[in-house]
């Protein structure tokens, strides 16, 4: 016989007491004393369906639940109604939408007689009508006030664009298509774009090489785009521009070309060879089996190292300003600095290359290479720069 797993008092009582809250909370009567009325409907329906036999509580729960949700939604709806503000339409017909969804997960049960016979009583409400006409009013509300929000963005208001163009898209809850809904969106998503365009500027006290500032611009924005933002790298013809990032040089610092020469030695203990173990007399000492007693012999050998080392380097330092151009002013700015670098090692060795460590054979055969060109590292600096500025353009916390 299997035995039983060993419960201690505490753990029987934390059980039993688990599957009483349990089971209270899945009692869809327990659900309509607490006024969870929708929930008791899901769990009675899904209880009912398909049985032969239906239980009467379920029943019975799934009576009341319906009826009490149903006459508080109407009696929402109808106090929405009378305060007669055009904007509680959308409110309302989310309410008859909810009455609908309901009598059709009950329908199906009906009609629904308990197992004592009992047949359960459900006054379905003819919603189809007061859906209907929540719908229209509800569109009708929408489209009105999607105009009002437009006529204050063709006087330059972004936000009341980005508003209407809200309320147009919420018409397709109610019509797929809806009087000239869609030009009116086209018109609030262009009235409510910021357009945002980048450039450079170099006020370092440093002449730029020929080509830079295209290197820079030559950047991706377009994952910089948002559904209200638009960024060009290059101005064009009929945009308005709203915002302008300024990639502001304001400093660069080009070292000169150091060369360090350094001098080491690596060295290491191997075995080369052995020597013959000699008793006192400088006889060579046997083992058990007669064979001669050998010891593997050591020597330190050694590898002296000449290492150069080449660096150069570019520090291009600034800030991105943005600049609202509706007021000419700098709203933000944020700092920007890279670092071009060139280096080289290069070293050659005297001795026993086995002596060499690991990192000394990486850079031995390498040559010392010409220094690059100042341009040269200023447009290494330009591809590292790229990034960054999307970077910070994208992390932005100016409203835009």
């Amino acid at each position: 016989m299997r035995q039983l797993p060993n419960f201690s008092n505490k753990q029987t009582f934390i059980l039993m007491l688990c599957a009483l809250i349990l089971g209270a909370c899945a009692s869809p009567m327990k659900m309509v004393e607490t006024g969870n009325y929708d929930e008791a409907i899901e769990v009675a329906v899904k209880r009912l369906a398909g049985k032969k036999n239906k239980k009467v509580k379920y029943v019975q729960a799934l009576e009341e639940a319906f009826a009490k949700i149903t006459t508080r939604d109407m009696n929402m709806a109808d106090n929405l109604k009378r305060e007669g503000q055009p904007e509680n339409w959308e409110k309302v017909n989310s309410i008859y939408k909810r009455i609908k969804n309901r009598q059709d997960k009950i329908m199906p049960l009906l009609p629904l007689i308990d197992k004592d016979g009992i047949k359960a009583n459900f006054r379905f409400v003819k919603v189809e009508g007061l859906e209907r006409e929540s719908r229209e009013n509800a569109a009708k509300f929408l489209y009105a006030d999607a105009r009002k929000h437009l006529t204050q963005a063709q006087e330059g208001d972004k936000l009341a664009a980005r508003r209407a163009y809200g309320q147009l898209e919420k018409i397709g809850r109610y019509y797929r298509t809806y009087k000239d809904k869609g030009q009116l969106m086209n018109l609030a998503h262009e009235l409510g774009t910021s357009y945002v365009l980048f450039e450079m500027t170099n006020n370092a006290p440093v002449v730029l090489p020929i080509g830079f500032e295209r290197e820079i611009t030559r950047m991706q924005v377009n994952d910089l785009n948002s559904q209200w933002k638009e960024y060009h790298v290059r101005q064009q013809s009929g945009v308005e521009y709203d915002y302008k990032v300024v990639m502001n040089i304001t400093n660069i610092n080009i070292s000169p070309g150091v060369v360090q020469e350094r001098q080491y030695v690596d060295d290491r203990e191997i075995e080369d060879g052995f020597d013959y173990v000699l008793d006192e007399n400088g006889n060579v000492m046997k083992d058990t089996s007669g064979n001669d007693i050998k010891v593997p012999r050591r020597v330190i050998i050694k590898a002296e190292v000449l290492e150069t080392y080449q660096n150069k380097a570019a520090n291009v330092i600034g800030r991105l300003e943005y600049i609202d151009l509706q007021r000419n002013q700098i709203i933000d700015t944020d700092q920007v600095a890279v670092e071009a670098i060139f280096e080289n090692y290069a070293a050659t060795f005297r001795g026993d290359e086995r002596a060499l460590s690991d990192e000394s054979r990486q850079r031995i055969g390498n040559r010392p290479l010409p220094f690059p060109e100042n341009a040269d590292l200023l447009f290494t600096a330009a591809e590292q720069m790229k990034p960054v500025i999307k970077r910070k353009i994208s992390r932005t916390r100016i409203i835009i």
